[in-house]
């Protein structure tokens, strides 16, 4: 997973090819915590996406423009425009990531 230091990076990933998902964390969040180990794995499962990694807290500017709130949080984007985000103020399991990743990829299309 790629990380996001700041908002030239963020705008540089916007330009890529593809679907962008950008996950927004931080380091003090259980429930980050709770997704960190599994997420290499759905990465790898979902290779035809691209995954960044977003510390919300070093990149506060970019997650109050686009009102995140709740942490983790998953904003997907296709040719700079989003496209599809998750974010509930309930723990994330890897079968709804997954879910999400799917509808995300059929939106895509």
């Amino acid at each position: 997973m790629q990380t996001v230091n700041s908002r030239e990076d963020f705008e540089k990933a916007l330009k890529n090819d593809g679907i962008q998902v950008f996950l927004f964390t931080t380091k003090w969040c259980g429930d980050c915590m709770f997704i960190k180990p599994f997420m290499p794995e759905v990465e790898k499962a979902f290779d035809q996406l691209t995954f960044y990694e977003v510390d919300r807290d070093a990149c506060m500017d970019i997650a109050q423009e686009l009102e995140i709130m709740g942490i983790p949080s998953f904003v997907s984007y296709l040719n700079g425009k989003e496209i599809s985000r998750f974010v509930s103020s309930l723990r994330k399991t890897r079968p709804e990531i997954e879910a999400y990743l799917n509808d995300t990829i059929a939106k895509g299309e």
